[in-house]
């Protein structure tokens, strides 16, 4: 049931109240029963493809068909809990990318958000359905390079855009330097120039804020700025339905504000993390040799990279932290429980709710 007291987020013929989309975490951290339940909300749930299958336990040469097969099982376990809209997380910067994509569409996911990389070719993928399309940018250039190649080669146009603050979780759009002397532009410094942008479009593209989008009052404060919905992990983390391990979800509530990292990840972004032993182990300039036989992700080379960041995810997932490391947004030092979903969406509409109204009051 729609809240009138907050918009309502429109991605084509799709309405999401409370304008909330999940933000999609790899690896197996946000799957089915998480995206399900958020659905069941009247959010949008993500299931992140990257590392859904257990690659790791295959020749390097099934790990296409592994990850695609668990695709299929997730969206399918995801439908069969929900009504509500479901989406997925595609990165660019995965070598079986293409794939994952057009499975996604062909499975009639309602829509696909995509970025690490721009996604100029991703509606090449879906031709012929009803998925909708939403690329991750950080800057209204990035927009403009997607809407024209969009609009040029497959005359199609963004059905919305969600711009990534460096606040957010995991491998970031940042350098790495501008991240640890806080040089990076801010959210809202990102989200004015993009919504400038998108609103010279005809129709204008709904813009989704996301990085750092922790409560209500964040809500509140991006939709004010001229967002038309946000997207939240880090929240969802510390739920009852998130996929992941426990351990997964102690090491948030045990977190620290001087726990968040930022570390130089061997696929050549920067990611924020929260410190622990492996994190110091690598910071140190230790190694954790490794042998590839998939290549998960295009910018990484195996040769040179100190570890498998792809290992040290699924060691994270099934809460295995001697040898992993948890991504987690700036702000995941806030959780201090777990919670159901349904809590989780409530808290969050009334004091969106309450922080809007104080405008008008």
């Amino acid at each position: 049931m729609q809240n009138s007291k907050i918009p309502t987020l429109r991605i084509g013929d799709l309405e999401v109240n409370p304008p909330i989309v999940q933000g999609g975490m790899g690896v197996r951290i946000s799957k089915a029963n998480l995206a399900a339940a958020v659905a069941n909300e009247g959010c949008v749930g993500v299931v992140a493809t990257v590392g859904l299958g257990r690659f790791e336990d295959h020749p390097g040469s099934e790990f296409v068909r592994v990850n695609e097969e668990a695709l299929r099982q997730e969206l399918c376990k995801a439908k069969s809990m929900t009504d509500g809209i479901i989406g997925v997380n595609v990165m660019v910067a995965l070598s079986n990318y293409e794939n994952l994509a057009r499975t996604a569409a062909e499975e009639g996911v309602d829509l696909i958000i995509s970025g690490a990389g721009l996604p100029l070719d991703l509606p090449k993928f879906a031709r012929g359905t009803s998925t909708k399309l939403i690329p991750i940018v950080c800057s209204a250039r990035a927009l403009h390079i997607i809407y024209r190649k969009w609009k040029t080669r497959y005359n199609k146009t963004p059905d919305a855009v969600v711009v990534e603050g460096p606040k957010a979780g995991g491998h970031l759009g940042f350098r790495y330097e501008e991240l640890l002397s806080g040089e990076s532009p801010s959210l809202d410094e990102m989200l004015s120039e993009v919504i400038e942008a998108a609103n010279s479009y005809d129709p204008p593209v709904p813009v989704i804020a996301a990085g750092g989008i922790f409560d209500g009052q964040d809500i509140a404060r991006v939709l004010k700025l001229g967002a038309s919905g946000v997207q939240m992990a880090t929240r969802f983390v510390c739920t009852n339905e998130c996929d992941v391990h426990e351990n997964f979800k102690q090491a948030y509530l045990n977190a620290r504000e001087e726990d968040i990292a930022i570390i130089k990840s061997p696929v050549g972004m920067p990611g924020r993390v929260l410190n622990n032993e492996f994190v110091a182990k690598i910071k140190r300039g230790e190694t954790v040799p490794f042998k590839c036989s998939y290549k998960c992700l295009r910018t990484c080379d195996p040769k040179t990279a100190p570890y498998c960041i792809a290992k040290v995810l699924v060691n994270a997932a099934e809460g295995n932290f001697d040898e992993a490391f948890a991504f987690s947004g700036e702000n995941s030092y806030r959780c201090n429980e777990i919670v159901p979903v349904k809590q989780l969406i409530d808290q969050l509409t009334e004091e969106t709710a309450y922080h809007l109204s104080k405008d008008t009051e």
